[in-house]
């Protein structure tokens, strides 16, 4: 009965004869692949996701672009992230590096890194980053009270993390290290699709359910083609500071596992150690109040690996 309602207009009649002239001179109106074709799933795959994505662009002035993630929080991402910007600058004194905090919704770095204050704007109309231990940083942090609380839809966090990457006055810069918000949403695709990426680290716990999501975080940038440089296994090791007994207190070996599955090697071993934690809320990351100690040569070691790697990508 609807068929001949539609048929029964003229006016209807003509437009539903204009669709199936359309659809009858298409070979394929749908876009389905032809169950001949000889592209494997994986060609397909990268050909779908490729359609519409924008065309990336480097940042101006920056060579290298390091991001650094976790599945999940709370498992020492952005500690990690401060100490591998420090651990590059002093493993390179002649290098340039600047440190990005992309978490919109949490920035952790201007307490980190010890920085108050709005950014300066340069004649071009570019903020100029906030500088301490000779990284220049920028941060969400810096354009907010620190208590204020931001309600943003997906749209303006991107929009937000486009101006905190490009009208910037990053120039010139070895490396750039991103610490990406926890979790695989709108903001680490927006970096990943948009920006060229050297490389990934991705920072987990020994804890199951922390692996569980290191590894949907490790798959993500495969699949947008960001090479993974490695894992970082944070808290591995508890050391009782009094008799010296070792507890692993999140587990032990998963990681390692994690790995293997994933073809990728752990960069790094960070033992949950008092010195970082309180160092960190200080404002004084442990590469620069305590060089010459383990926890801080852990750090320098797996900016060492990182840059290996990147030669390597």
């Amino acid at each position: 009965m609807l068929f001949l309602k539609i048929w029964s207009s003229p006016t209807r009649r003509n437009a539903c004869s204009a669709w199936i002239r359309l659809f009858s001179s298409h070979d394929n109106p749908f876009g389905i692949p032809p169950s001949s074709s000889k592209k494997s799933p994986e060609e397909m795959r990268r050909e779908h996701m490729a359609r519409g994505l924008p065309r990336k662009r480097q940042i101006d002035g920056v060579k290298h672009v390091i991001i650094v993630a976790s599945g999940k929080g709370g498992v020492g991402k952005s500690t990690t992230a401060v100490n591998l910007a420090l651990g590059l600058a002093a493993n390179e004194p002649l290098k340039d590096v600047g440190l990005l905090d992309a978490d919109v919704y949490g920035p952790s770095v201007p307490k980190l890194m010890n920085l108050r204050g709005e950014p300066e704007l340069t004649p071009d109309n570019l903020m100029r980053p906030l500088v301490n231990y000779g990284i220049k940083c920028m941060s969400m942090g810096f354009l907010v009270e620190e208590t204020a609380a931001i309600v943003w839809r997906g749209l303006m966090v991107m929009a937000a993390i486009e101006r905190l990457t490009r009208q910037v006055s990053w120039s010139p810069l070895d490396y750039l290290v991103i610490d990406m918000p926890p979790g695989t949403g709108d903001a680490q695709l927006s970096i990943s699709q948009n920006i060229p990426v050297s490389g990934a680290v991705v920072v987990t716990t020994p804890q199951d359910i922390a692996l569980q999501d290191a590894r949907r975080g490790a798959e993500m940038f495969r699949k947008v083609d960001v090479p993974v440089l490695g894992l970082v296994q944070n808290m591995s090791v508890f050391v009782c500071p009094k008799c010296g007994h070792p507890e692993h207190i999140f587990g032990k070996d998963g990681a390692e596992r994690i790995a293997r599955e994933l073809n990728l090697d752990i960069i790094g071993d960070i033992p949950l150690h008092r010195r970082i934690q309180e160092l960190s809320d200080s404002g004084q990351p442990i590469v620069i109040a305590e060089p010459d100690s383990p926890q801080a040569e852990a750090y320098r070691s797996i900016a060492k690996r990182v840059v290996e790697r990147l030669a390597d990508t």
